[in-house]
């Protein structure tokens, strides 16, 4: 009866979810992230409901300031924006396997709200800036009654395209004097920006590096909705002009536009992140003599992991009919 008692509590979560309450939204996270068979359920259930919130992408490389201007923008935000959710994408804890939480620490001064949810999320190994869940987590946060969800990169550089297949604005930060790192957001997330951000302006080298990534455009031929502007947080300079750029930017995307911030690459594509999460979800549940086994012969060497794998895809095939079976009964 695993089954069917996951998806009841399942059931149960979601509707505490529809009912706005933090908690589940909190746990219903945790389940999806650590791809239980609830977490499965509900990613399933909440599937598309993303495209009820507004989203936005800040990316951009480490020790732009993302965390801090994300921090300031609220205050502004929440005056357009009724209820608002910040996910940060944290590198792994070493030893928990969880978020870091450097980046939720920077906005504690908003986790009282009670009409803004802050949320880390740890990588876990996944490359591209966000988490391999970030699509499920929009999905709940929109179930959730969330208006905005703003996407912070966990900041690696020119990887962290990802985010711009997840959310409709994209907001790349750098700061004055990055030097290497200036250079490592040419060629992929400059690509992908809406609009350009230099953070620190009260510092020196922000009009030059403002000139530099006007000269970057223009020599790309990027189209001229690209904007640059120049924010301090220090001074609060600018702040309420990069809310209103981005207010802005949101009110002219089309449906079609929003849609396609949480439309999968194929209808197989998705079918193969289902399976894979299902999959997941039976592996660290079950209780299974047999993928116990498994997992020690594949410890000790008996197996090799792909012989692992292909002997747990058989017991998993059984226990999927099994609860397919129990589920008409």
């Amino acid at each position: 009866m695993t089954g069917l008692r996951s998806e009841r509590d399942a059931a149960s979560l979601l509707e505490a979810v529809r009912q706005r309450e933090p908690l589940a939204i909190a746990r219903a996270i945790t389940a999806i992230e650590n791809r239980t068979a609830i977490g499965t359920e509900l990613a399933v259930a909440v599937r598309g409901c993303g495209r009820a919130c507004r989203t936005v992408g800040v990316t951009g490389p480490p020790g732009a300031g993302k965390s801090s201007l994300i921090n300031a923008l609220m205050q502004d935000l929440l005056t357009r924006y009724a209820r608002i959710a910040v996910i940060t994408v944290d590198p792994s804890s070493p030893i928990s396997g969880g978020a870091v939480l450097g980046d939720r620490v920077r906005m504690a001064a908003h986790s009282a709200n009670p009409d803004v949810f802050i949320r880390s999320l740890a990588t876990r190994g996944h490359l591209g800036g966000v988490t391999r869940t970030t699509r499920s987590v929009l999905d709940l946060l929109g179930a959730g009654g969330m208006e905005l969800v703003i996407v912070e990169t966990v900041g690696t550089g020119q990887s962290e395209v990802e985010v711009a297949e997840l959310t409709e604005v994209k907001v790349v930060v750098c700061a004055p004097g990055l030097g290497d790192e200036m250079q490592a957001i040419k060629a992929g997330v400059l690509e992908i920006a809406d609009l350009l951000v230099v953070n620190k302006a009260d510092l020196p080298d922000a009009a030059r590096t403002s000139a530099h990534l006007k000269a970057m455009l223009h020599h790309r031929g990027h189209d001229e909705r690209r904007s640059i502007l120049s924010v301090s947080v220090v001074s609060n300079d600018g702040v309420r002009a990069l809310a209103d750029a981005i207010s802005g930017r949101l009110n002219d995307c089309s449906p079609q536009a929003q849609a396609a911030a949480f439309q999968p690459a194929s209808p197989r594509a998705m079918l193969a992140v289902d399976v894979a999460e299902a999959a997941a979800a039976l592996v660290l549940d079950a209780s299974d003599s047999r993928l116990d086994a498994i997992v020690e012969d594949v410890k000790h060497g008996n197996l090799s992991r792909h012989q692992g794998t292909r002997a747990a895809i058989s017991v998993l095939a059984e226990l999927a009919g099994d609860i397919q079976a129990r589920s008409r009964s």
